[in-house]
C-alpha cells in the first residue's frame, strides 16, 4: 500500500510538472505572438528575421570548405564595416551565432534595409551603431557561406 502511495504521489508530481511546463510554453508562445502582432510581423520573422529565409534550417557540423569561402566572402564585402572582436562600423561579429539564430544571421545579409526599417532588433542595432547595414549585393550561397565562417570562427 506505501508503494502504491508513493507511485501516486510521484504521477501527480510528473504530472503537474508537466502541465506548469505547458502553461510557461503557452505563455511565451503568447508573449511572442503579441510582441509579433505589435511590429506587424509573424513570430518566425521576430525571432529569425524578416527577408528569403522562410523556414527553420538544418545545420550539420561547420562545413570548412564554404567556411574558407564564406571567409573570402566576409574579407571582400563585410569587412568594411564589420570585425570579429571589435566594433566598428558595424557589431563585432565574433559568437553571432550564439546570440542570432542561423535564418536572422541569413536574413540580415540578404535583407538589411527591410531588416532596420521593421525588425525590433536590428532597430535598436541601427540606433546602436548609427547606421544601417546595405546590401552588399551576395547570393544565398554566399550567404551560407559566411554563416559557415561565422560557425567556425566560435569561440
Amino acid at each position: 500500500m506505501y508503494r502504491v502511495n508513493i507511485i501516486l504521489f510521484l504521477m501527480v508530481i510528473i504530472f503537474i510538472s508537466c502541465s506548469s511546463n505547458e502553461k510557461k510554453e503557452s505563455s511565451q508562445d503568447s508573449q511572442k505572438e503579441k510582441m509579433a502582432k505589435i511590429f506587424g510581423l509573424t513570430v518566425f520573422e521576430l525571432e529569425n528575421g524578416i527577408g528569403p529565409i522562410k523556414e527553420k534550417i538544418n545545420l550539420g557540423p561547420v562545413d570548412l570548405n564554404k567556411a574558407k569561402l564564406g571567409k573570402k566572402t566576409f574579407e571582400a564585402k563585410c569587412s568594411q564595416c564589420h570585425k570579429l572582436d571589435e566594433k566598428y562600423t558595424g557589431p563585432a561579429l565574433r559568437n553571432v551565432t550564439k546570440r542570432r539564430t542561423p535564418e536572422y544571421i541569413l536574413n540580415n545579409i540578404l535583407n538589411p534595409d527591410e531588416m532596420a526599417n521593421k525588425h525590433p532588433e536590428a532597430k535598436k542595432l541601427v540606433a546602436l551603431h548609427a547606421t544601417k547595414m546595405t546590401f552588399q549585393n551576395v547570393t544565398k550561397d554566399d550567404a551560407l557561406n559566411i554563416l559557415e565562417f561565422f560557425r567556425s570562427e566560435e569561440k
